[in-house]
């Protein structure tokens, strides 16, 4: 896999991302190509990359990029909102468009995790995407944070966002706190963050606030019917704990052909790992569902 580093704008910052190249890709050739983009606190050296390496053998172009304020890209550190992240994915494929080497007419995209709503939001959206992927992810973010919350503390979530939302009105500023407080991790995905990503100094840095505010209001299942004609390609882990299968199964049900499932064995992000079987299993999958590009 070759690599060329690359920048491009969205609402006014520049975003720092990586163009994977296949190796055997020629001047003057026109590729299909994929833009893997990266769950909650993700980072283009994390899964984009990993996505990519594989993708790239396949003949594919990828696009990884971090999102504003993340790594190296420019933005208000702290500031994750999950509509920014969409308008962020939506240039991103501008920007795809216009490299040499790839058809613009012939661009997918994959979501990890919380990115699995942000590509379905665009793929229903925008005709550009021919073919969209949703990993691992939830599609209802209101039902998704009950269902990892208590009944109590769900509702202490509600009363803090309240609070929150009013000390942005009357100060400018929304409260940073640890990007884990309302997005609380199943002990096997802590295990892998704490171990695979922690120790990246870019990881894990305080979240506004104003972030579950987002959250609470996005909802990409009710859009699911709109992505038809595109292809979708939809996987959740059968163990996942961090993110329950049911998100999937609903969007799945609510989604029109052409549509495809696949359960991944293992749990969140266990088996995210060049090495492992299941992580190779789901790429093979990919590269077939993509082939349609």
């Amino acid at each position: 896999m070759k690599e060329r580093s690359v920048h491009f704008y969205s609402a006014g910052y520049k975003l720092d991302g990586k163009l994977y190249l296949p190796d055997d890709c020629k001047p003057g050739e026109k590729r299909p190509a994929i833009i893997p983009n990266s769950g909650y606190m993700g980072l283009n050296e994390f899964y984009p990359r990993l996505f990519a390496q594989n993708l790239t053998e396949a003949g594919f172009v990828c696009l990884g990029f971090d999102y504003r304020g993340f790594a190296e890209s420019e933005g208000k550190p702290g500031r994750v909102l999950v509509d920014e992240q969409v308008e962020d994915i939506v240039n991103a494929i501008t920007f795809l468009g216009l490299q040499e080497e790839v058809d613009p007419g012939r661009i997918g995209l994959i979501g990890w995790a919380m990115a699995a709503a942000h590509v379905v939001r665009v793929a229903a959206a925008d005709r550009r995407v021919k073919a969209v992927a949703a990993l691992n992810g939830f599609f209802n973010g209101e039902r998704w944070l009950r269902s990892v919350h208590s009944y109590v503390d769900f509702h202490k979530l509600l009363e803090t966002v309240e609070e929150d939302r009013i000390r942005r009105v009357t100060t400018g500023s929304s409260l940073l706190e640890d990007p884990f407080i309302h997005y609380p991790l199943d002990p096997a995905t802590h295990d892998v963050v704490r171990q695979e990503l922690m120790p990246r100094p870019a990881f894990g840095k305080p979240v506004a606030l104003e972030f579950t505010e987002s959250l609470l209001r996005m909802n990409a299942e009710k859009i699911a019917g709109d992505i038809s004609p595109t292809p979708l390609f939809v996987a959740h882990g059968k163990y996942n704990l961090l993110h329950p299968p049911e998100e999937s199964l609903s969007f799945f049900e609510a989604a029109g052909e052409p549509k495809e499932w696949h359960w991944i064995e293992g749990k969140h992000n266990d088996f995210m790992f060049q090495s492992h079987p299941v992580f190779q299993e789901l790429m093979e999958k990919l590269k077939r569902f993509f082939s349609v590009l």
